[in-house]
């Protein structure tokens, strides 16, 4: 029967494998993807991903429809909690809220 470490040893080495293994198919699996890409001209934007070196917008955590649009573009829906800072620095500096009503 084996000992403690030499399963181990075996565990180990079994573990390599597999991590190369997948490597290998990774690599087929992604030049695959590509060569289908290129063929039908498909972009990553046309699969829902960013395209490479593209900024991602930021995601609302809200589900209501925006009712104000700050002065940079930034949205708010208006409801409870936390105001953004935009509207907050808006509120501070005097102005009306309505200004930004969309």
């Amino acid at each position: 029967m084996a000992t403690y470490s030499e399963l181990m040893a075996q565990a180990q080495a079994l573990m390599s494998q597999a991590e190369q293994a997948r490597k290998n198919e990774l690599a087929a699996a992604i030049a695959d993807i590509k060569a289908k890409m290129k063929e039908y001209g498909i972009t990553v934007a046309d699969l829902g991903g960013a395209a490479a070196g593209a900024k991602k917008a930021a995601k609302s955590k809200s589900k209501a429809a925006a009712k104000y649009r700050g002065p940079s573009g930034e949205l708010w829906a208006g409801g409870p909690g936390r105001k953004p800072e935009w509207v907050r620095a808006v509120l501070a500096a005097g102005k009306s809220l309505e200004d930004y009503r969309i």
